[in-house]
Parts: C-alpha cells; structure tokens; sequence
C-alpha cells in the first residue's frame, strides 16, 4: 500500500507529447521514469527518453494504452510507486484509478470517487448545484420521456441542447430551436449515446445562442487546501474540439475571475477533491454556467503555466506524494498574455487526417515561446491515436504581443512530409476579429465555413 513519500519511479501510462511533458517534470525532480508503449510507438520520443521503457501492446489503444492488466503489470515488474495517467485513454477511468491503489501504487490524480461523480455529467450538477456553483437552466436529472422532455423546454423556452448524460466532445449533442425539432433531436441525441457510451440517458440545458467557453484551473491536496490558477478561454472550437487557448480570457474581468475562482474552490475544500481539475463553464452576458468538470489535467495547461509560472505537473507530483500545496489563494499572480495552437496531423481545410512520416521538423524559440511535441525530423506520425502532434504556446506582456509573438512562432514552425492545421492558425491570428478578442464558442465554425 502506498505511504506518503515523494516518489522515486513512476510509469507515464499515455504516449506523445503530454508523456514527454510528465516525463520531464520527473526528471526535474530526480524522479525516474517507466514509459509503456505500443509498438506502433516504439521510436517515439518518450520512449527514447524515459529510463526505462515496457511494450504493453500492438498498435490498436484498446490492445495497449487502454489494456489496464498490461500497464499493471509493467509498473509491477519495473518496481513503479505511482502512475500518471496523462490526459485521454485512461485518466478519467475510475475503475483503473482503484484498480491502480488497490495494487498498491500511487494514482497521480483525483480519487476514484470524484473521477465517477465528475464522469457522471447528470451526477456532476448535482454536485455543483449544492455546492452554490451556478449551473446553465436545465433539466434536474436524466429525462425519462419525451414528454417530460417536451415540459422541461416549455419551462426554460426554446432553444434548448440535449446532451448525453455519460458524454463529450459532442458526441451525444443535438440542438432543438422548437417544439416541431425536438423529438429527432430526443432520438439522435440517445442514439448517438448509446453508441458511443453504452448509455442512452440524455438530459437538457437552456441552449446559448452567444457564449464563451471558460474554464477554471485547480489544485488541491489531501488535506484540504484548494487554489484556483485563472481561467483559459477555450472558446476557439470545431466540432467541440478546442483549437485555440488563452490565459486569460480577453472577456473577464479581474473582479470576474476572483468570484468565480472563490465559489468554486470552497465547494471543491467541502467535497474534499484532491489533485488537479478544470471546472468547464459557459460564460455569456457576465453569468457563469457550470457545464462539467475534468478530473485530469488538460491539453491547454501550458497556458496557465505561462501566465502563472507554476508547474502544474509538479504540483500534481507533489500532491499525489501527500504533501500540502505550500501556498495560499493569494500567493497565485497572474503576468502578462498566453495564447496555444493545437497542432494537429489533419488537412487544414478539410480536417481528415494526415498521418505520415515527417520529413522534416524545426521548432520555433525566442523570448516567451514554448512547444509541447514529440516530434522529430524522421518520425512517423501514427494513424491508430489523436491527431495532436504539437501545442504551439506564447507569452506576452499583453494580448497584443502575445499574438504577434504567436504570428511570429507560427511562421517559423516547419513540419514537412504530412499535413498540419499550421495554416489555419495563421489564418485565425491574422483574423480582426479574433485579434478584438470578440468572439464565442461559434466563431470558428463560421470562419471556417467562410474560408473553406
């Protein structure tokens, strides 16, 4: 069983970037690493790196990244005190969270206990509702018929969102403007759930015509100490897919983010959360509305990071290791402007994917620019995982210069041999609009739509 005390191996149970980015953190922190991969993954970078490395599988995640008995028994035969689930495959698994305690390593996240009630979206509003964190006007649990479907959408008006209980990246998600759409929206919405989450219940939330998507950054330990680190506007989506970060958001006020970042780190203190989280909101007209709640760390933490100067990697380290967080609410300042580029293998006017060797790679540097990538001149960018191949991420002293920085970075990244989303970044930070900080969760579809 584990017992307090910082770690001295831990296994990185994910690949790509975000395995590099623990991996380093370990590093700074005399802390060995195990790195498990498939063997589509076998010269990838974080295996290079790592101090040791296990094949858990072949190529297909359900085979390797995903197969629990594999990465267990790795950490076993390596003699690892804790494993960092990264973000994706099985961070948010509560099952693999107590099956990794119960064999007596350290889990470098939050309890399975949250994990299962935050992975509950129906479970997670509850849960919010009575800890006075403001919630999006909706249903007050899973709808059980049509009909009642039809009585809640009467009570909170057209046009309202149905959205898989068990849900995300949009899977799940149909919008009805009227009366007359929201039975095949109801039945699309469940179908939809059940095939990609083995769950069909849905429930309903007043749909936002204009909104922001804002979302606040967290820490806690084990003995009840709870910080915020700001927000990040995300607001920037496809499909549901974030492609553009900030730290903060051009919208917020400071006055904004300190009433929010109070109300949510005292209810997170009374449920007695731990490790890192990011709490989801829609922002629209100065309200805020809870929509749900990420018990892992995020792609977009870079941001935070820049603006703040924490490590949050660490942080979760240290955490997970039992020690107290060592600083107070007031200790966190914020400096300056940070902006992130998702990188991804995909064309950028089509988006289907583009997975290849990569001929030639050159990052950009310069004062206030960082790249999160696991990429090298030579690799072979596999088909089987996500896209996302690097996070492009800026600092500046304001907005402005952290997009011309940005503007800068982008014209000096080269990833030859597949296609990228380069250019549409680009394109998006060359855009007025976006360069105002005057746009919502629905911008990018049109820019989009607009230019091809």
């Amino acid at each position: 069983m584990f017992k307090p005390g910082m770690f001295k191996k831990v296994l990185i149970a994910n690949r790509g970037e975000i395995a590099l980015r623990v991996h380093r953190a370990c590093q700074e922190m005399a802390i060995r690493t195990v790195a498990v991969h498939s063997t589509a993954d076998a010269t990838a970078m974080h295996v290079r790196l790592a101090d040791e490395s296990v094949c858990i599988g072949p190529p297909a995640a359900r085979d390797s990244y995903l197969n629990v008995a594999a990465i267990l028994s790795a950490a076993s035969i390596t003699g690892a005190d804790a494993i960092h689930p990264g973000y994706g495959f099985l961070s948010e698994n509560a099952s693999f969270a107590e099956m990794v305690e119960a064999h007596g390593f350290a889990f470098i996240g939050p309890t399975a206990e949250h994990i299962r009630m935050m992975g509950d979206k129906i479970a997670a509003k509850d849960a919010m509702r009575r800890l006075g964190v403001p919630l999006v006007p909706g249903s007050d649990g899973a709808l059980e018929s049509l009909e009642e479907a039809r009585a809640v959408a009467e009570r909170i008006m057209y046009p309202v969102l149905i959205k898989a209980a068990a849900g995300g990246g949009g899977r799940g998600m149909k919008v009805a403007h009227s009366a007359d759409e929201l039975e095949e929206a109801w039945r699309v919405a469940r179908t939809e759930a059940k095939a990609a989450f083995g769950n069909d219940a849905v429930y309903m939330e007043k749909y936002l015509d204009r909104p922001r998507h804002i979302e606040l950054q967290v820490m806690a330990d084990m003995h009840g100490n709870v910080v915020h680190f700001g927000e990040r506007d995300c607001s920037l989506q496809r499909r549901h897919q974030k492609l553009v970060e900030e730290a903060g958001s051009p919208a917020l006020t400071a006055a904004e983010r300190e009433a929010i970042g109070a109300q949510v780190t005292q209810g997170l203190s009374k449920l007695g959360y731990r490790n890192a989280g990011t709490l989801e909101f829609l922002w629209q007209d100065g309200q805020f509305s809870f929509i749900e709640m990420n018990t892992r760390l995020q792609v977009e933490h870079p941001v935070t990071e820049m603006v703040c100067g924490v490590d949050l990697v660490k942080e979760q380290l240290r955490v997970a290791a039992g020690e107290r967080l060592g600083y107070a609410q007031e200790d966190i300042s914020f400096t300056g402007h940070a902006i992130e580029c998702r990188i991804t293998a995909e064309d950028p006017e089509s988006f289907a994917p583009s997975p290849g060797r990569v001929n030639t790679y050159h990052a950009p540097g310069g004062l206030g620019v960082r790249v999160d990538s696991a990429l090298y001149s030579g690799y072979a960018v596999p088909p089987h995982y996500d896209s996302l191949v690097a996070k492009l991420v800026v600092h500046g002293k304001s907005r402005a210069e952290a997009i011309s920085r940005m503007r800068r970075a982008l014209s000096e990244m080269v990833v030859d041999g597949i296609r990228t989303t380069l250019p549409l970044h680009q394109r998006i930070m060359e855009d007025p609009q976006f360069q105002s900080g005057d746009y919502t969760i629905h911008w990018l579809e049109r820019f989009v739509g607009l230019r091809g």
